[in-house]
């Protein structure tokens, strides 16, 4: 029997369709001199959004028919989407704000099939019916796709119906301003707040010209600039820390019927539903100051899912060895050290990290001496510092090179300022590429890239070796070049 979303959306419907029609109703408002025929056409408005709400909700339907999920729309023209449940390879479920007020939730189910967007989505269900669905989408899935994998190896021991991996206290919550991804945000809400004055200031009743003369009188008055910006960038712990905490707040990673479940947010509380069978591997990942604090966070390399880079988390910023220890329990550990790369691959990263700055150096220090203004002693003073800084940069880029096999996974790691960790399965190991630069030529080093079915779809092992290049494919994938190996020593 067709199903509909609950009654309680139409509260919300309306409301969510308000800042599309704001701009139409001040416009009208101020062109009709505030009379009571504006105030009639903007009600009227009004009433047509809810109208409308209403009949978008009553031509919309769902329902799980046999092997596929059903859904629905009549609005203008008919269409019907079908969703074989054998390709549902995640759920999500969400509560913002609103929803949450009225016991409501959206779910979102993805199958990989769209491109980032969910194929999916059910707008305005009851709790209990979003977790009813969420239970058969994934039961009736697992089900269907382990019928057809029996011929497949076991994975393992079957897993309990639902077991707690890890819930991140929330003290950990204090590490979240490491990452550097909230600390730009009191910097990004004073840029929004700019760009809603420019957008809609005049119908706010501050005009442009306003707004430029506020900038001019600030401009004029540096000592109030600096002052601004020290306060903002006082404020990015905290404001970065805030928002972190309301995103992650009481993280929890699950596993529950051969799924990985992940469970975080404070105002808009979100469910992650992650197939296990489906998983690849993942990414541990540390910036410069995270691995002064030892901290990382991890995200999954998962096929065919859509926007990895949010719904593919596994963990927020935890201790580096939490974070290696749930990774390992969650999808397997990694079992073998990384390998160097060649000294010619230091050289390299201490070139780059260095001699931009000198040039820069030589060049404001000639302007200089024949400009003779203080600009240019400055330039070329913060030049040199920069380019000191670079060697000490140069050398982590190095020590974070490495690559690695243990017999089931392969490992590959780059990165400094962002410190990127990949531990992907043998099996995923779809097609190898190397490749060579200019620059790379006359080093005699190359890129060495695994081609994968998931995540990124290639993980590169940076500026390696001729030997290492050859030999780490034979070592990961000994069947695909045995042929030839074998046509060369016929061929002897």
């Amino acid at each position: 029997m067709p199903l509909r979303l609950s009654p309680r959306v139409l509260l919300i419907d309306p409301v969510r369709m308000l800042p599309s029609l704001l701009l139409p109703f001040v416009g009208l408002l101020l062109a009709g001199g505030f009379s009571g025929t504006s105030y009639g056409f903007a009600a009227l408005g009004l009433f047509g959004t809810v109208v409308f709400a209403v009949i978008r909700w009553g031509t919309f339907s769902y329902q799980i028919v046999h092997d596929r999920l059903e859904i629905k729309r009549s609005l203008i023209s008919r269409s019907v989407r079908t969703i074989p449940l054998e390709r549902v390879r995640g759920v999500d479920v969400s509560t913002p704000p609103m929803h949450r007020l009225l016991g409501l939730a959206v779910l979102k189910i993805d199958t990989g099939a769209s491109g980032g967007e969910e194929e999916g989505k059910l707008d305005g269900v009851t709790l209990d019916e979003a977790e009813r669905l969420k239970a058969v989408l994934l039961r009736r899935a697992h089900a269907t796709q382990e019928q057809g994998a029996r011929t497949e190896e076991a994975a393992g021991p079957t897993a309990p119906a639902e077991h707690t991996i890890i819930g991140v206290p929330r003290r950990w919550l204090l590490y979240g301003p490491l990452s550097g991804a909230y600390l730009l945000t009191p910097f990004a809400l004073v840029g929004g707040a700019v760009g809603l004055a420019f957008q809609w200031g005049n119908e706010l009743g501050v005009g442009r010209d306003t707004a430029w003369t506020v900038g001019q009188w600030l401009w004029d008055r540096p000592y109030l600039l600096l002052v601004a910006v020290l306060l903002l960038v006082v404020a990015m712990p905290f404001v970065g820390g805030l928002m972190y905490a309301v995103f992650n707040w009481d993280f929890r990673l699950k596993q529950r019927d051969g799924y990985l479940v992940a469970e975080r947010g404070l105002i808009n509380r979100r469910s992650v539903s992650l197939e296990r069978r489906r998983v690849r591997g993942y990414e541990v990942v540390d910036g410069l100051v995270e691995r002064w604090a030892k901290v990382a966070r991890a995200w999954a390399i998962v096929t065919g899912l859509g926007d990895s880079s949010t719904r593919g988390q596994l963990l927020p910023d935890v201790p580096r060895a939490v974070a290696f220890q749930v990774v390992a329990d969650a999808i397997g550990p990694y079992q073998a050290s990384l390998r160097p790369h060649p000294p010619v691959a230091r050289n390299r990263r201490l070139f780059r990290a260095v001699f931009p700055w000198l040039v820069l150096t030589a060049v404001a220090g000639l302007a200089a001496v024949f400009a003779g203004t203080l600009f240019w002693w400055i330039l070329m003073v913060l030049a040199l510092i920069l380019a000191g800084l670079g060697v000490p940069l140069g050398l982590d880029r190095y020590r974070s090179l490495g690559h690695g096999f243990d017999g089931d996974r392969l490992s590959v790691r780059s990165g400094s300022l962002r410190r990127v960790q990949a531990v992907v399965e043998r099996r995923a190991v779809v097609g190898w590429r190397i490749r060579q630069t200019w620059f790379q030529r006359r080093a005699g080093v190359f890129t060495l890239i695994a081609g994968v079915g998931a995540g990124k779809g290639g993980y590169s092992a940076y500026d390696v070796s001729r030997e290492q290049a050859v030999n780490f494919p034979t070592e990961v994938t000994p069947d695909w070049l045995a042929p030839f190996s074998e046509g060369s020593d016929n061929a002897q």
